[in-house]
């Protein structure tokens, strides 16, 4: 599980759940946008700390 580092928008966090589901990245962003209003910003949290313990996947897999 890395971050994406070609479809990312903001650290690359979605991009990287979807991509190792297999799934749209739309429906993750979606979704974590969902949950941050239904959780009172608790999601908002869970993605920043993602975005800092998961590692690029240009870190992991050079050449990428």
């Amino acid at each position: 599980l890395c971050r994406a580092s070609v479809d990312k928008k903001i650290c690359g966090v979605c991009g990287g759940i979807a991509e190792y589901f297999d799934i749209d990245p739309t429906l993750v962003r979606v979704g974590w946008v969902i949950a941050t209003f239904v959780t009172f910003s608790t999601a908002f949290w869970v993605y920043l700390a993602c975005a800092v313990i998961m590692p690029r996947k240009s870190d992991v897999y050079p050449g990428y």
